[in-house]
């Protein structure tokens, strides 16, 4: 029986979509069974990040409305066949499919696969509840911004009351800058905790190579030619789903060095030019 969890954080635009991708990417690699749900309807974007647009037949409406069966509208991954998108609806709206649909939706999926991720729209109401309605656990994304750490921790509050235990709700950090953080221009790890008093299941650097990707429409941890931290990174959050105690990354590990080093590549390229 898979186990399900949503991401979700209350705010927009802080990497639910793009982490769901490559958690879910990743935790296929490695040999479970995945699906990914794309729960914002009438937006969606898991689809594009993943690469899959053109494939999409069926989508999450035309199951709840039984015009399929789900088996039917899930896509799966050209090149991972062990990973598979239920997909939105970019015509439909949030209110066209209730908390019971995904509910009955999800235990369908459930025999079928290991790990199922739900994408959570933004916003706290009808998207929200239908996205956490078949959920077993919660990661809660935020960015180091008090904006986004005070949704959070609105969303953190609203899972506890629909029944979440607090080792049900882990927090994912995103977009973080080490070397704010440094300098004393960024909340640091200790900070966020302390506000949300949740466990921190991951750190995730800021990156140009989940820009670059993203708008490829390659998850991340597909990409050889990314940087290996940041591979080390997501897959370290992947092992702590599945139950691996591994330590959260040092503040030092959360830089990503390649930027330096492909700065001194470009210097030296550009002289050895100018000497030829």
């Amino acid at each position: 029986m898979a186990k399900v969890y949503v991401l979700t954080s209350g705010k927009g635009g802080v990497g639910k979509t793009t982490l769901t991708a490559n958690l879910g990417t990743a935790m296929a690699l490695g040999g479970e069974r995945v699906a990914l749900i794309d729960a914002d309807i009438g937006l969606k974007n898991l689809d594009v990040v993943m690469g899959l647009e053109n494939r999409i037949i069926y989508t999450l409406i035309d199951v709840a409305n039984g015009k399929v069966n789900v088996f039917d509208a899930l896509v799966r991954h050209k090149q991972i066949k062990n990973l598979s998108l239920l997909p939105a609806s970019q015509i439909a709206t949030k209110e066209m499919i209730s908390p019971d649909d995904m509910k009955r939706i999800i235990n369908e999926m459930k025999e079928r696969f290991d790990y199922i991720f739900v994408d959570c729209p933004a916003g706290i109401e009808r998207g929200f509840r239908n996205a956490v309605a078949g959920a077993e656990e919660a990661l809660v994304i935020t960015t180091p911004e008090l904006p986004a750490i005070t949704d959070a921790d609105r969303v953190i509050g609203l899972l506890e009351n629909m029944g979440f235990q607090d080792d049900k709700i882990h927090l994912i950090v995103n977009r973080f800058k080490a070397h704010m953080v440094r300098h004393g221009d960024m909340l640091n790890i200790n900070d966020i905790k302390s506000a949300l008093s949740i466990e921190v299941m991951g750190i995730v650097p800021d990156s140009e190579d989940i820009i670059i990707s993203t708008n490829k429409g390659i998850p991340l941890v597909l990409e050889d030619g990314s940087s290996a931290n940041m591979h080390k990174i997501l897959n370290g959050i992947v092992r702590r789903l599945k139950g691996e105690e591994i330590p959260i990354p040092k503040l030092s590990e959360l830089e990503d060095k390649k930027g330096f080093l492909e700065a001194i590549k470009s210097f030296f390229k550009r002289h050895q030019s100018g000497d030829d």
